[in-house]
């Protein structure tokens, strides 16, 4: 009679990959909701951007409640 033996390795760390892209997204997302003010717009718009500030208005609650000062 044999017998068999089974090795199992896991690996259950997070890809360094994905934490980059994670990282990422949320340094866009931290710039839009605090920072912007026409840049995002403004290659496409031109300076109709800066005095529109479309995300600026879209996001302005979002930046009170998160402690952004924005006027």
């Amino acid at each position: 009679m044999t017998q068999s033996k089974e090795i199992v390795i896991s690996k259950s760390s997070v890809p360094k990959l994905a934490i980059l892209i994670l990282a990422a997204f949320s340094a866009f997302g931290l710039f839009v909701v605090g920072f912007d003010q026409g840049q995002l717009f403004s290659p496409v718009f031109g300076e109709q951007a800066f005095d529109q500030m479309w995300l600026h208005e879209l996001t302005h609650d979002m930046r009170h409640a998160a402690g952004f000062p924005c006027h």
